[in-house]
């Protein structure tokens, strides 16, 4: 098809309660110079239940515009209602250019979207920017096992497409006192086509509730804690600094830890303002999953591991001695 308008839109992920995922205000931030370059409005494409909160906080974080679709089916992510809500805004507004969360629903959302349209999508992106020659959106996403960064054109069909790693913008300032146009779009899709039903939502599946792209703290471990038992005193760490336990990918396919803690290219994308990395050598793999850290700190025996250079703070020896001294010392320090 064809862009109607320059306009840019961000697709703004919601919780079961209608409450905004950090991911769509992260795209906000990024998506107002792309807008602004491309000559077009920022817009925010809000679908959910009870979703007001969310909509004053696009409005806050920079949307010049609010498209909203609110409906009882769309409490839960289903790929039949997300799809024919979006489907139909693009065909009645044609934005330029979609960014969308590279979150579980978005990766399931935008190939959906994109197969509809006729269009491309470039999937897991970490960098963003507008080519100058063309004026498309260039995506940069990592190849080859994240060996390599590719940078993607899209020049022939629109809306051009991409979903976006959490974690990998930082979230622009909020202002609580802008103003927006708010668009209440009366779309509803019949129960019967909507092929999947939720029968349960098991928000604990790794037997703790892990938040890392939302983490401030995080302390992760590596091939390095040699087994499961060797996380317990990074848990420990973790729970003196009031911090979430992340992993390498190392520890995950060894089986020591569920993969809802692990970092990285196949992992979660992480900015927190503190990473501890405890026993990680630092492959790409793994760096490319929270080099956006504020400061990060490493911890190994091996001074040569490749982690040291990009650590701010480096300390070579063993984690098992290392770490309790460390732990002991917060919590002196806690009272």
């Amino acid at each position: 098809m064809e862009a109607k308008t320059k306009d840019l839109w961000v697709f703004i992920e919601t919780n079961e309660d209608g409450t905004a995922k950090n991911v769509g205000m992260e795209l906000l931030g990024t998506g107002r110079g792309l807008a602004d370059k491309q000559g077009g409005k920022l817009v925010g494409i809000v679908i959910g239940n009870n979703v007001d909160s969310t909509v004053k906080a696009a409005t806050a974080y920079g949307a010049d515009t609010v498209i909203v679709i609110e409906g009882g089916e769309y409490t839960h992510y289903t790929t039949d209602a997300y799809a024919d809500a979006m489907y139909y805004l693009v065909e009645k507004y044609g934005p330029t250019s979609i960014l969308i969360g590279a979150t579980n629903n978005g990766r399931d959302l935008g190939p959906r979207l994109s197969c509809r349209l006729k269009t491309g999508l470039t999937a897991d992106c970490t960098s963003l920017a507008i080519d100058e020659e063309t004026g498309n959106v260039a995506w940069t996403r990592p190849a080859f096992g994240g060996n390599l960064m590719a940078t993607i054109l899209c020049p022939e069909n629109r809306p051009q497409i991409g979903t976006i790693r959490p974690g990998v913008f930082k979230k622009s300032t909020a202002d609580e006192s802008r103003t927006a146009e708010i668009i209440k779009e009366d779309f509803h899709v019949a129960p019967e086509a909507i092929r999947t039903e939720l029968l349960d939502v098991i928000k604990e599946a790794c037997g703790e509730l892990v938040d890392l792209e939302g983490a401030e703290i995080i302390v992760s471990g590596g091939r390095g804690v040699g087994g499961p038992e060797g996380f317990k005193p990074i848990r420990e760490l973790a729970e003196a600094l009031g911090a979430t336990v992340g992993s390498s990918r190392a520890a995950v396919d060894s089986g020591w830890i569920a993969h809802c803690h692990q970092v990285g290219q196949t992992g979660k994308t992480v900015a927190p303002k503190i990473y501890i990395a405890c026993g990680i050598s630092g492959a790409i793999q793994h760096l490319a999953g929270m080099s956006g850290s504020k400061t990060i700190i490493a911890i190994n025996k091996d001074e040569t591991a490749p982690i040291f250079n990009i650590a701010d703070y480096g300390v070579v020896g063993d984690l098992f001695e290392v770490i309790p001294v460390l732990t002991e010392e917060i919590k002196k320090r806690k009272g």
